[in-house]
């Protein structure tokens, strides 16, 4: 364990998960992860930002586009995109608060990364970020070839989120992405997990007596084991390679590991990176933390050795 994750977890645990746990409005949450994103967790220098809307019949959704400094062309048509959903429990988080990570993990593969800014619960509940997450895959999948050219990525709530579309496009038969990857990914919103307690203690950021409040302000009387809300109980018949990351001492532990088993289960390719005493989406703090820097290396090789050539 790095001196730097040291320091951090107790800051995460005396001030991070205190604030969360106190927190009742989502724009408070809002407006303050906003405020950190944009003096902690900025996009490497040289990175080009801009916006587009992706469009897939009548629906829409606003993305953040995040194209690497260096040899990336953003005019070649045949690029690889990484589509990454932004955590946040599906109530707070944007492109924006999430594009460092996602830039950094584009930069490490020479892709070039898409956030769409799928609808926030409590003002749209379930199904609303489904729905915009599926709008923004078929709007990126239409040119020919485009999803052999398409890893789906995403934490957290993101994380859930980007493996409920992977099986909603298996459900569809629609073409596949290349791969997908979650960090730490919320599985579960009917709340099975026993690491939602057994890891109450060494949890450093999340605070578990909220989350059953979270998951209803999100579903809103939608029934928790619909494969959308929870693609732990999913089918993903036909998915491609899955590569998850999770801490054993996080309260997501076990949505992370059940969600494992379940594709293994399946017969998907099944990837799994475990932490030992890290932090919930600790990839997100990187370039700061070692163990971050490490996780994000691992990842960007993970996807390079499978990018077309």
């Amino acid at each position: 364990m790095s001196a730097s994750l040291r320091l951090l977890l107790i800051w995460l645990r005396l001030v991070e998960r205190r604030k969360l746990a106190r927190l009742t409005r989502p724009d408070l949450a809002r407006r303050r992860f906003e405020w950190q994103a944009r003096l902690l967790f900025r996009p490497p220098r040289g990175t080009k930002q801009r916006e587009r809307v992706l469009r897939h019949g009548e629906r829409t959704v606003g993305s953040l586009v995040l194209i690497p400094a260096g040899p990336v062309d953003a005019a070649d048509q045949n690029r690889p995109i990484l589509l990454y959903f932004h955590g946040g429990a599906y109530i707070f988080g944007s492109p924006r608060t999430h594009a460092g990570l996602a830039s950094r993990i584009a930069a490490a593969t020479g892709m070039v990364a898409c956030l769409p800014d799928y609808r926030l619960a409590p003002e749209h509940p379930f199904p609303a970020a489904l729905d915009d997450a599926l709008t923004a895959y078929r709007a990126l999948a239409e040119a020919p070839g485009a999803p052999a050219r398409i890893v789906l990525g995403g934490d957290s709530a993101g994380g859930g989120l980007v493996l409920a579309l992977l099986a909603r496009i298996c459900a569809l038969d629609l073409p596949r992405p290349l791969m997908t990857f979650a960090l730490s990914p919320w599985t579960d919103l009917t709340l099975g997990g026993a690491s939602l307690t057994a890891n109450a203690r060494t949890e450093a950021m999340l605070p578990p007596e909220r989350m059953a409040e979270i998951a209803a302000m999100v579903l809103q009387g939608a029934d928790p084991s619909d494969p959308g809300a929870s693609p732990l109980l999913a089918d993903f018949s036909g998915a491609g390679p899955v590569w998850l990351a999770w801490s054993d001492s996080e309260i997501l532990a076990e949505d992370g590991r059940r969600m494992s088993l379940a594709l293994s289960r399946q017969g998907v390719e099944v990837t799994a990176e475990i932490g030992n005493g890290l932090p919930h989406v600790w990839p997100y703090l990187a370039p700061f933390l070692p163990e971050a820097n490490a996780t994000i290396a691992r990842l960007a090789a993970f996807i390079a050795a499978r990018l077309p050539r």
